[in-house]
């Protein structure tokens, strides 16, 4: 009987014995399986589109209704009697150009933030990625906004107001609205599971963000080094960006790019809490 050799015995050992470690880094988060899952983030995101208008009186017209009652009234209060300033650009469309994005962050942050609550006995009968469950309540949104931006269209061509090259950048600013949407979403999505208070946090929190977001108010109000303090808000430089693509004026400065790395920072560190919550979360919900 012949005797292996050292090389011959490394190799069946490696045939036989495998270490599996945890992964780490990027990969730790499995983005990947949201391709592979992408058809159920397609169907929960309509499903989340149909819900919302079920045996709706006015149906999707409430996405036009909304951001049109809430100018009207910010034009009233800011506009006319709190006398904003916003130099060429009148006061309704001002307004409006902000409302978009911010009714986009809004509105996805709400149900993001109570998706996987929502989505209980989904989650604790069948496996698949929970990071599906908010990103298709963020992703949901975006048939509001479409509506909602037609309206804008309108209103513009009202006030003689053409839009010009800088509007190329909508679309990289509407990513990062969703993007800031599903940052914030993620933790207070994971913190709902622990923590039902959450929920009733929610709606405070937006009421009290809007206010301290350039919506009713241009962001030259804040002079100085504030500045810099106050793009740590995201919501600052999506805003800033929005308003200057489709209105001209200023071109957006380093508040945008804070505004960026606050977005990166808080996406990724959501990406990460969301993942080690993950495991937990049928046994919780």
């Amino acid at each position: 009987m012949s005797r292996s050799t050292p090389a011959e015995s490394q190799i069946r050992a490696s045939t036989l014995w495998r270490q599996i470690e945890p992964p780490h880094g990027l990969a730790a988060l499995k983005l990947g399986e949201l391709w592979r899952y992408r058809e159920l983030v397609y169907f929960l995101t309509w499903r989340d589109i149909l819900v919302r208008y079920k045996q709706a009186v006015l149906g999707v017209l409430w996405a036009v209704l909304q951001p049109v009652l809430t100018m009207i009234v910010f034009s009233v209060i800011f506009g006319r009697l709190i006398g904003v300033k916003t130099g060429d650009i009148p006061y309704p469309l001002f307004s409006f150009a902000a409302l978009l994005p911010w009714q986009l962050f809004a509105g996805a942050m709400q149900r993001s933030g109570t998706s996987l609550v929502a989505s209980a006995s989904l989650i604790t009968k069948v496996y698949f990625p929970r990071l599906v469950i908010p990103l298709s309540s963020v992703l949901g949104g975006l048939v509001d906004f479409c509506i909602s931006f037609v309206v804008l269209m309108a209103l513009m061509a009202y006030y003689h107001t053409a839009p010009t090259w800088n509007a190329l950048w909508i679309p990289a600013f509407v990513l990062l609205t969703l993007a800031t949407s599903l940052a914030v979403g993620l933790w207070l999505s994971a913190l709902n599971v622990l923590y039902r208070d959450v929920q009733y946090i929610i709606p405070f929190l937006v009421q009290l963000w809007m206010y301290l977001s350039p919506v009713v108010y241009p962001v030259t109000y804040i002079n100085g080094p504030w500045r810099y303090v106050y793009a740590l808000n995201p919501m600052v430089g999506v805003i800033q960006g929005f308003r200057w693509a489709l209105l001209g004026g200023t071109p957006p400065d380093k508040m945008v790019a804070v505004s960026v790395v606050v977005v990166l920072a808080l996406l990724v560190s959501g990406l990460y809490y969301f993942k080690r919550m993950e495991r937990v979360f049928a046994d919780v919900v």
